[in-house]
């Protein structure tokens, strides 16, 4: 359980929540996670088992069929969900479509876009994916290259996304496109493309270091013609939509890690109890004990600075420079926590220390995905003044 002085404002009924979660991870995920990492993808009828349990809504108004929550509760289902032993695939996976996709609908969608497309996504009838990076284009959103040309009642959309999770099953994809001739910030648009459109192609299901169980597409739109009403938000007006949308993005990955990171410590302080070495447990030796108390101190500041980060998201505060801290620290926080936990337990693969071994390549995306290190430091740098 997190330290609640640190906590941000979790009243019971967020502590009731994380319960929920933390039992339904450990009887309808964890038993599975091994399998679904084999094949690739986990089943789509488990989109459909959130949505009926109420988990992709949490945040989203009554009247779209959601819970009618905050942010904070899902940020606890996301820690939750990591905590309790789902692959980062399975997370990545099920929050791509809740915390990623949908929320750029509600956000910037007008009352008939809102009620298309977020009723049956919060259900998990249909599922979404946010279309941004490009085989040549990835944290530069500026150099993306996917064009849309007006065409009367609509837009004909050509061009190729790439690292798109959800993206093989995905009924909608949120997506930037280019809508002016010129490069730069300027010019952006966020189109909604159906994938039943003609054109529109799954070109691979990518192969990855980590994250095996989420399915990640390489897609190819050939003269896809989309209608007027599916802009999202102002015409050219889509790079706002894209940094508002990488706030809450950044800060997801982030809670996810500390979710993570508690989840190590545990395996971690259990199995340095249980395996002996030299006559003892290995936890008796004080290499073993310091280097898991480095693991736990390291822990505790990511979650300080990223639950004071949730806080300040939360009361509506401007956040650019916070957030770009937190995921840069966290991520590379959980790198460093998951290769000594794979030290500690030797490296074995099975049982627990398979899911340690997961945890690091699942961990190793965290640096790169949703803007990399090295353009957390420039946004940190440019909001200091430098």
């Amino acid at each position: 359980m997190p330290d609640p002085s640190l906590s941000p404002p979790f009243t019971p009924e967020h502590e009731e929540l994380r319960d929920s979660v933390r039992r339904f991870v450990a009887a309808e995920i964890a038993p599975h996670v091994d399998e679904w990492e084999r094949a690739g993808r986990f089943p789509r009828e488990l989109f459909a088992r959130c949505g009926e349990l109420g988990f992709l809504g949490l945040k989203f108004p009554e009247e779209l069929g959601g819970q009618g929550g905050t942010h904070v509760h899902d940020a606890v289902w996301v820690e939750e969900l990591a905590r309790s032993g789902a692959s980062g695939g399975v997370s990545a996976g099920l929050n791509a479509h809740a915390s990623i996709a949908m929320p750029p609908i509600l956000a910037f969608g007008d009352e008939e876009q809102r009620r298309r497309w977020l009723p049956p996504a919060i259900r998990g009838e249909t599922i979404g994916a946010l279309g941004i990076t490009e085989p040549g284009a990835g944290s530069d959103v500026a150099s993306l290259h996917t064009r849309a040309v007006r065409d009367g009642d609509g837009w004909i959309v050509n061009g190729a996304k790439t690292f798109i999770t959800n993206g093989t099953r995905a009924d909608f994809v949120v997506t930037a496109c280019r809508t002016t001739e010129g490069g730069g910030h300027g010019g952006i648009s966020f189109l909604v493309i159906e994938t039943d459109s003609p054109g529109f192609e799954v070109v691979s299901h990518l192969e990855k270091l980590g994250w095996r169980a989420s399915d990640t597409a390489e897609i190819s739109l050939t003269d896809v013609h989309v209608p007027a009403e599916n802009l999202l938000g102002p015409e050219n007006g889509g790079f706002g939509l894209i940094m508002a949308n990488f706030a809450w993005e950044r800060l997801v990955m982030s809670v996810g890690a500390v979710g993570a990171m508690d989840r190590l410590i545990e395996l971690t302080v259990r199995y340095a109890g249980e395996r002996e070495a030299f006559g003892r447990p290995i936890g008796r030796h004080q290499a073993i004990r310091h280097k898991i108390a480095d693991m736990a101190t390291k822990a505790a500041a990511a979650r300080a600075l990223t639950y004071e980060t949730l806080r300040r998201f939360d009361r509506g505060e401007e956040v650019i420079r916070q957030v770009s801290m937190t995921k840069l620290m966290t991520q590379r926080a959980l790198v460093e926590i998951a290769d000594e936990a794979l030290q500690i337990h030797g490296g074995y693969g099975y049982m627990r220390e398979y899911e340690v071994e997961r945890a690091l390549r699942d961990a190793r995306l965290g640096p790169i995905g949703g803007g990399t290190d090295e353009i957390m430091r420039e946004i940190i740098g440019k909001t200091m003044g430098l």
